[in-house]
This record gives structure tokens, sequence and C-alpha cells, in this order.
């Protein structure tokens, strides 16, 4: 029987995920270790090997580091889960003209269902993550908030999960800085893990060709929508594209149009296969509507709280006030943003402690805030 209890640990076989399993063993936790394998790269259709945590080596490697500390690890196919849920709503969201986060929707209803039911399985009373995150109880509530390393933060992608999943989650790494894990990883004997390099790749896509993907999984989708209209924001039309669930809000390069200046994608307007085409001033907007949220520090958002939006992962976030009605959420920040994107996540801070988040369903430019 352990002291602090026992714990199931997610393990890629990368560097944070096993320096957390091997601190909470040496903490006197009784650990056991999972793998979750999501998808098989070579059924993609692309030419490079399986990256990350699809990577047989990694695999290996995960399993590797539980043997030589005495711990249990299991491997578990989750692929069907995932396939339905993930890379379906991926090419449902990009179809509808909106610009997907398959991360955020992984962690908040795939990898954490399936590290809560297979705790359960085992008995396990916790899971833990090599997230760079925090949790704490606060007022009944389990917070979650920003890392120590702000700029290994990854609340932002884990707004969605429920007070069931945060209650029972360690993340052992919030409280240090990247340099610091890696040197952990070279005093515990692993200096190839810690010289490992990160993946920052969709697990799917892992040669970052979304386009590809959409190409080799939508039968049709080139005939279909190739040949629709760029036009500027008076409708007037400057050129031809390739199809609208080839661009994203905010996209500079790869247009191949010429206008004597740069312009970028302002709106996508799927069902006239319109791609509308802007100066960098028409990507700035002040408002936005988010819905679908989660609450975590709070189970209500007070009418005109102030808050810290974050509108993608690398944002550092702007003053605004929010204005809550049933599901959604009405924002209005204090200053102009640029590239509100629908279908990315929104996140909103108070101080490091993540309030809620969302979906973005719109934006707009007011002038009258």
């Amino acid at each position: 029987m352990s002291r602090n209890g026992k714990v199931l640990v997610a393990m890629s076989g990368g560097i944070d995920s096993t320096v957390t399993a091997l601190m909470l063993h040496q903490q006197g936790y009784e650990v056991v270790g999972i793998t979750m394998k999501t998808w098989d790269y070579a059924t993609a259709g692309g030419s490079r090997k399986e990256t990350g945590c699809c990577n047989l080596d990694s695999f290996n490697d995960a399993r590797q580091a539980a043997v030589q500390h005495g711990f249990p690890h299991y491997v578990l196919d989750i692929r069907e889960e995932f396939g339905g849920a993930v890379i379906e709503n991926f090419i449902d969201e990009y179809i509808a003209g909106r610009t997907p986060n398959p991360c955020v929707l992984c962690n908040t209803h795939i990898k954490w269902s399936a590290l809560l039911k297979r705790a359960d399985a085992l008995d396990c009373d916790f899971i833990a993550t090599g997230h760079y995150v925090k949790v704490r109880e606060e007022n009944s509530r389990f917070v979650l908030s920003k890392a120590k390393d702000l700029t290994k933060d990854q609340s932002y992608v884990l707004w969605g999960l429920g007070q069931d999943c945060l209650s029972r989650s360690i993340y052992p790494l919030g409280d240090y800085l990247k340099t610091e894990v890696r040197q952990i990883a070279l005093d515990m004997g692993y200096p190839e893990l810690s010289k490992k390099a990160e993946s920052y790749e969709i697990c799917f896509v892992p040669d970052n060709d979304y386009r590809g993907f959409l190409k080799r999984n939508v039968e049709g989708l080139e005939e279909r929508v190739d040949g629709g209209n760029f036009v500027l924001a008076d409708g007037s039309i400057v050129g031809k594209h390739k199809g609208y669930p080839f661009y994203t809000i905010g996209q500079r390069k790869g247009l191949d149009i010429a206008l004597g200046r740069p312009v970028f994608v302002t709106r996508i307007i799927p069902e006239t296969n319109t791609v509308v085409l802007g100066d960098a001033h028409e990507l700035e907007q002040n408002i936005m509507a988010v819905g679908g949220l989660n609450m975590v520090k709070y189970d209500s958002i007070p009418e005109g709280m102030e808050a810290i939006a974050k509108i993608r992962y690398k944002d550092p976030g702007t003053l605004s006030h929010l204005h809550p009605s049933g599901d959604t959420v009405g924002v209005h920040f204090y200053e102009d943003v640029k590239g509100i994107a629908p279908g990315q996540s929104a996140v909103f801070y108070e101080g490091d402690d993540v309030i809620a988040g969302g979906i973005i369903r719109s934006g707009q430019r007011s002038i009258d805030l």
C-alpha cells in the first residue's frame, strides 16, 4: 500500500510524461503507466513516419522507463473513439468554414475520459499527465491555473476539463520550469531524454499539411470547391481560389494572388465558396461570441465581469468584459484584437486562474463600446 495513493500516469514516452511518472514514483505514489494509441499515421496517406504519441519508439521508451523503476505499464488503444470524435470534428469544422482546435477536443472528450475509465478499472485514486498547469481546491471547486513556466503553460488547451476530471488530476510539472525538468531527467539518468525534441504537430497531421489531409479524407473535395471567388469587403471579385476549406482567418501566405499590397483572409463564407480578403486592419475586431462554455473557477459568470481573454494558444490575452446569456458569453474587448477565428477556443482568466473556456462562434467590429 502506497502512502499517497495509486495514480494512473499518461506516458507518451516524452520527457514531460516520463519525468512526471518518475517524480510521483519517488514521492511514494503507486504508479501505473499507460500509453494511449490514438492514430496510425500510415492510414493518413502522408509521406512521413509516425511522430509524437503515435510513434512505436515512444511506446517502447515509456515501457522501458516503467520496467526500470518497477511499476506496470499498459498500452490503451483508443483509435476508434479518437477517430469518431476528433477527426470527424476536424473535417466537419473546416467544411463549415471554421478553424478547429483538435487538441482541445481530444483532451476534453477523449483522453481524460479514457484515463478516468481505466483509472477506475485499475482502482487508481488519481490520474496524472505531464502538462504544465496547476490545480488547487478553492471554495468547493477545483481551479485550473497557469504553470510557473509561462512559456510552457498549457491551461489554454485544458479549459474543457470538468470538475470530475480536475478533482482527480495531478500535474507535478506545474511548479517547474522546462529547464528544470530537463535537469531532473538528466539527474534521473536519462541524458537522451533530457535532449529529446518536442513535437507540436497535430498527431494525425504530422506533416502539418492539413489541406492534404482533407483532400485525402474527403472524397471529391477538390472538385467540389475549386474555383471559388476571392473578394474584397465591398464584394468586388479579385481572383479565384482553390476552395474555401483550404484557407484560415488571418492567412497571408499561400494565397497566390497579387494585389500590389499584402492582404489577409478576413472571412470565409462556405455557402458561396467565397474567401474575403482585406488589409491587416480589417482583421481587427473588438466583440466576439463564445459558446459551449465550461465553467472552471466559478459556477457562473457575473454580468460585466472583467477578464483576460485568450483567443489562441500563444495569445498573451486582452482585457475584456463578459456578458453571459445561457451557454454563450458576449466578449467586449477594451482594445482591438486581430484574427478572431470561429472554431478556435477562447479562454478567460482572472490572474493566473481559468474562469471558463468555450468555442468562438463569431467576431465583429463595433465602434460603440
